[in-house]
């Protein structure tokens, strides 16, 4: 694990109560806003606050605004915490698993909403990591924290100084490559899925995957043209869902065998 940046705020409920949770060490203190009426999940991170050794404190959360955006809804507490620990392309291939290992690829995906998005996704859809690049690439910030719903703090993010010889590296470990390009021949949901290690590559609206990354892979598939006008979020979740889809259904035809 290596950890990166700086001390961060996150704000809303449910992201803090999954946080202390799920990574209560990186919370260092809880802001709750004076005059807040105290509700069952304002009580709950009390409660967990007070487990864990964690300070409260009551504040005018005003003062923390210019750290968010205009029309951030604080929801009456605000926490920081500490970066975000990224994992290590080696020590995420050293990990023993049962079955095989399927991860996204975010290559250039800079807007918080959508890399907050996809995290959660991913998570959701029982993904064993995303991996990111030190080169043009989100941050994970507040507004990333908020959006993954504290889904950031249940799968790992792998941040490479190289999203080439990253892949080359899993090609190496029997992991196949399937990237979304609009010229792809094959639709989404006409590869099988299942029995295989893969690496599901998305890269951003603007300008989509680079093609050095492109030319890695062992597969292009892309999305039927009414889906066109998804946002790069969206579409790693119709993807990602038909993965799963196939997957459990490939595991009840062999539980029935």
């Amino acid at each position: 694990m290596r950890k990166t940046g700086e001390n961060s705020l996150i704000y809303g409920k449910n992201p803090i109560i999954e946080t202390l949770t799920n990574s209560p060490k990186r919370v260092n203190k809880i802001y709750i806003q004076i005059g807040i009426s105290f509700d069952n999940r304002l009580k709950k991170i009390v409660e967990l606050a007070n487990i864990n050794s964690i300070q409260l404190q009551r504040t005018n959360l005003q003062k923390f605004r210019e750290n968010f955006e205009d029309d951030v809804n604080f929801q009456g507490v605000i926490a920081s915490v500490s970066p975000v620990e990224f994992m290590e392309l080696e020590d995420f291939l050293a990990i023993k698993k049962e079955g095989f290992k399927r991860i996204v690829i975010l290559d250039r995906i800079t807007d918080p909403h959508n890399f907050g998005a996809i995290i959660r996704t991913a998570a959701a859809a029982g993904f064993d990591g995303v991996m990111i690049s030190d080169f043009r690439s989100c941050p994970v910030n507040s507004t990333v924290e908020k959006i993954s719903s504290g889904a950031i703090n249940h799968i790992p993010v792998i941040k490479t100084t190289s999203l080439s010889s990253s892949i080359d590296k899993l090609k190496k470990q029997n992991f196949w490559i399937i990237a979304t390009q609009m010229q792809a021949k094959d639709n989404y949901y006409e590869i099988d899925y299942t029995d295989i290690n893969f690496a599901l590559v998305m890269g951003s609206e603007g300008s989509g995957i680079s093609k050095t990354i492109l030319n890695k892979a062992d597969f292009t598939i892309k999305l039927k043209s009414n889906f066109e006008s998804l946002n790069v979020s969206a579409a790693t979740a119709v993807i990602l869902y038909e993965a799963l889809r196939q997957i459990e259904l490939k595991n009840k035809e062999f539980k029935k065998n």
